[in-house]
C-alpha cells in the first residue's frame, strides 16, 4: 500500500479537527503528556492531557487559530493551535488578563466586548512575543 499525504486544505471540518488533535497529541506525548479525546466539549475541553508525573490534568481546547472566548473564562481551560511547525498551549484565562492588562483588547472591539470572542487567522506580533513561552517546538 502506497500511501499518500492529504492536502489539509482539502479536509472537511470534522477531518481538520481529527487531524488536529492527532498532531497536537503527538507533540504532546514527546513531553510525556497522554492525551485522551472526549466526545463531547467537557467543561469546554475537547480532550485531556494527563502527564506522567501523575499530578499535571490539562483540560485543552483544541482550535485552529489564536483565540479567546468568554465561554472559556474561569474553567481552567488551555487552547491548543498549530501554526505553521509550532504548537501553542496557552492559558486561556492568563492571556485574556495579559491582553486586558496591556490594551490589547481596545474598547472599540466590538467582538470582544459585545460577543465576546475573538480570534486573529494569524497570531500578532505581540501575541507571537508573550505566547513564545506557550510554544512546544517538534
Amino acid at each position: 500500500m502506497k500511501l499518500q499525504r492529504v492536502a489539509y486544505a482539502d479536509l472537511n471540518s470534522r477531518q481538520k479537527e481529527n487531524y488536529n488533535f492527532q498532531k497536537v497529541a503527538g507533540r504532546l506525548a514527546d513531553y510525556g503528556f497522554n492525551s485522551i479525546r472526549l466526545t463531547d466539549d467537557w467543561q469546554g475541553a475537547d480532550f485531556i492531557a494527563v502527564h506522567i508525573d501523575g499530578e499535571t490534568f490539562l483540560k485543552v481546547q483544541l482550535k485552529g487559530r489564536l483565540v479567546i472566548d468568554r465561554k472559556y473564562a474561569g474553567k481552567g481551560i488551555h487552547i491548543a493551535f498549530l501554526h505553521g511547525h509550532d504548537l501553542y498551549l496557552y492559558d486561556h484565562d492568563a492571556l485574556v488578563g495579559f491582553m486586558e492588562a496591556n490594551d490589547k483588547i481596545g474598547a472599540d472591539s466590538v467582538t470582544w466586548h459585545q460577543k465576546g470572542f475573538r480570534s486573529w487567522p494569524s497570531p500578532p506580533a505581540w501575541a507571537i512575543s508573550y505566547l513564545n513561552e506557550y510554544r512546544i517546538s517538534q
